[in-house]
């Protein structure tokens, strides 16, 4: 019951943030004039956030870089989630991959402030998720979950008998289910979802594995149902990928409901759905492109357009949409450039100007 009053609270105040503003901050308009995408650099020498301003059309404008005070792993992450905003768009959390803890920075108004370091739980933090004030971190080396409270000032605090190990290898991503109820994880080289309940005090349960759809589970967005659609890198035949969408139970049953529904493009890593729960994008690593598939009101899912949109020489990986719902942004690593596309009501998609370039060795994407 505690939790579910703290998610209540947790939404209003996202509704006065977007009405007044942060305290002693302007108001934050509903014009969009605080919308904003973050990326980290993963650098090993000392990591750091990429923030860029989002215009009205879409387009980003560099808006500085934000050192974290800890290290990146300096190679690619292989993770989906390790840039993630809380839902009311405050707290900005990062995976310190090579320091083996999670950054938090206070957002305002598109800028950043960092808040402090806390230990991850684990080795090689590589993605994190929060739902209300709580917050779970997955670490890849000798794999678990390991999970925070969120104070008013931003600050993390481990939750006791949180952390729980995980079986299988390659761990890729975690997440809540929409309704918080759950988490979900991804191991892509054992070929599994992991999936637990976690309780109103946020205490993950003990792990239960599921064997994938296809093979290479590896990134997935989540719906406003409790379903996840997971990307498959090799899911389908002649090398080529595929997505599955699942229900997550509360108690953490996983339910498969489409099972391995081919891109027909290839090493589909990464995957988002739409704010209003009607498509789902699969970043096509090597193929260049993205696929859209719909998805019903029983969480199935449609390959509507193999390539909804492709560019040569891009190489995509992480996703993420715009709080409003109107804009697609990717990080595109071949070229060191976030590409950023307008979303149509049928979900497909058309460019918006010039890429916009970042540093090498960016990793994970986060919008607003």
């Amino acid at each position: 019951m505690q939790r579910a009053i703290t998610r209540l609270l947790a939404q209003l105040l996202a509704v006065t943030l977007l009405t007044v503003g942060f305290a002693g901050g302007t108001a934050l308009a509903a014009d969009d004039s605080n919308g904003a995408v973050f990326t980290e650099t993963n650098d090993a020498s000392g990591n750091a956030v990429l923030a860029f301003r989002r215009a009205d059309d879409g387009t980003l404008t560099a808006a500085g870089t934000y050192a974290t005070g800890g290290l990146g792993s300096g190679v690619g992450l292989g993770s989906q989630g390790a840039v993630t905003l809380s839902d009311n768009g405050r707290w900005l959390f990062v995976v310190d991959a090579g320091s083996n803890d999670i950054a938090t920075f206070a957002v305002r108004d598109g800028s950043l402030t960092l808040v402090g370091r806390t230990a991850s739980g684990g080795v090689n933090p590589i993605s994190v998720t929060i739902s209300g004030n709580i917050v779970y971190a997955l670490n890849a080396g000798n794999p678990n979950v390991s999970g925070f409270t969120v104070a008013g000032d931003g600050t993390l605090t481990p939750i006791a008998g949180s952390t729980r190990s995980l079986s299988g290898a390659g761990a890729a991503q975690v997440s809540f289910t929409s309704s918080g109820r759950a988490l979900a994880v991804t191991m892509k080289a054992s070929n599994t979802i992991s999936t637990l309940a976690v309780d109103e005090d946020g205490v993950a349960g003990p792990p239960h594995s599921y064997t994938s759809s296809g093979s290479t589970p590896f990134g997935f967005g989540v719906g406003r149902h409790d379903e996840i659609v997971v990307t498959e890198a090799a899911g389908a035949p002649a090398g080529l990928s595929a997505a599955s969408s699942y229900r997550v139970s509360a108690d953490g049953t996983l339910a498969l409901v489409s099972a391995s529904i081919a891109t027909t493009q290839k090493a589909a890593c990464w995957s988002v759905v739409t704010k209003n729960d009607r498509f789902a994008y699969t970043a096509n690593a090597a193929s260049d492109s993205i696929s859209l598939f719909t998805i019903d009101h029983d969480g199935a899912i449609t390959l509507a357009q193999p390539q909804a949109a492709f560019v040569a020489g891009t190489h995509p990986l992480d996703l993420a949409t715009s709080e409003n719902g109107r804009f697609l942004y990717v990080l595109e690593s071949s070229a060191h450039a976030i590409g950023a596309y307008r979303i149509a009501a049928d979900g497909s998609l058309s460019r918006v100007g010039a890429a916009t370039n970042v540093l090498m060795g960016a990793g994970g994407l986060a919008a607003r």
